[in-house]
């Protein structure tokens, strides 16, 4: 028994009520962190949900002649008298190329379309890291934009040999494959008959990264030979 003057209560019913108060506090705790828990298993489950949706996209060439702006610039208001609508095969790769947030994979036998070329070096400036490869005789050709790319520090690669680097895909965050028939030129897009596959297959993302990451050791500038007719002769 507690002593008078001691300072300490001996009620029971004071004493009783502290172990029923943190139940009722680590309870509410409890609470919270299962609804907190339910939330953020949500968000997964509909993250998980759009990510399952397939990118299964076929587009067909020609196009007719669309204005950009809309898509590579839209906090500006453009009054030239192309149309604008954003639907359509220009506009749909436009968005692909676009969206990339990672890295950006480019490897173009010719490339002499500049409203693509923007979206490349918008990319770059966001800090999307691009690579390119192309043909080494067409990199020159009028009206190319590989001397805009490399001005603008995006490195890029070419062939040395005598065939040519003819492929024309790209691949966005090594997750979305863009390839086909189609050249990136103005000519492609809106006169001549082509197609665009659109895709995140797992194996074909794989495999045109593989390729990808082939070409681009394969054409190392450290290994090129610049005067190949002399290295064959002998001393």
């Amino acid at each position: 028994m507690e002593t008078a003057g001691s300072g300490r209560c001996s009620s029971p019913e004071l004493s009783s009520s502290r172990p029923f108060s943190v139940m009722v506090s680590s309870l509410s705790w409890r609470l919270l962190a299962v609804a907190a828990a339910a939330v953020a298993l949500e968000v997964v489950r509909g993250y998980l949900r759009r990510r399952q949706r397939p990118v299964r996209e076929v587009l067909f060439f020609p196009a007719p002649l669309t204005c950009m702006e809309p898509l590579l610039s839209p906090e500006t208001r453009c009054c030239c008298p192309l149309p604008h609508h954003t639907a359509g095969a220009v506009p749909q790769l436009m968005r692909r190329l676009l969206g990339a947030r990672r890295s950006l994979q480019l490897c173009l036998f010719t490339f002499s379309s500049a409203p693509l070329a923007r979206a490349v070096l918008l990319l770059h400036g966001r800090g999307v890291q691009v690579r390119v490869i192309t043909d080494g005789d067409y990199m020159a050709a009028a009206g190319s934009q590989i001397g805009a790319l490399r001005k603008a520090g995006i490195p890029v690669r070419h062939n040395q040999s005598s065939g040519f680097m003819h492929h024309k895909f790209a691949v966005v965050d090594k997750s979305i494959v863009i390839t086909g028939s189609m050249n990136w030129t103005m000519q492609a897009i809106q006169m001549n008959q082509e197609n665009v596959l659109i895709t995140d297959d797992a194996v074909c993302v794989s495999a045109y990264m593989e390729e990808f990451e082939r070409l681009w050791e394969e054409y190392n500038p450290e290994s090129y030979h610049f005067f190949p007719e002399e290295n064959k002769k002998g001393p």
